[in-house]
């Protein structure tokens, strides 16, 4: 379920203190250590995925759960009625830096497109 060298398993297991967002018994959402925006958090599975590309067809409860999260999350952080972009990298050319599934949560700012 959980990878011991896994940042954000650490994470959900309580050993790494973060500042929660909001939880239930499938997601943890948190604020970010680095935010690229004036509010950025981030959302991820209890259960150890690597990645999106990783994801299975029985994750896809899941994966519907971490979306629901970061929806949640947003509202919470008051992002709600301005807007908010939800971001999932995978892989290194996007830039995943923790091999652990994560969506980032930005907001607070105006966001341009193309993004990359």
């Amino acid at each position: 379920m959980s990878t011991p060298d896994c940042l954000f398993c650490k994470i959900v297991a309580k050993a790494i203190p973060a500042k929660i967002v909001l939880e239930n018994d499938h997601v943890l959402a948190f604020e970010d250590i680095r935010p690229m925006a004036p509010t950025h958090a981030l959302v991820i599975p209890k259960k150890h995925i690597v990645g999106i590309h990783d994801a299975t067809p029985e994750d896809a409860a899941v994966l519907g759960q971490v979306l629901l999260a970061a929806r949640d999350a947003a509202e919470k952080l008051g992002l709600g009625e301005g807007g908010y972009r939800l971001v999932i990298n995978q892989g290194d050319d996007a830039g995943q830096s923790v091999l652990h599934l994560h969506c980032h949560v930005l907001g607070g700012r105006p966001m341009a497109w193309p993004p990359g």
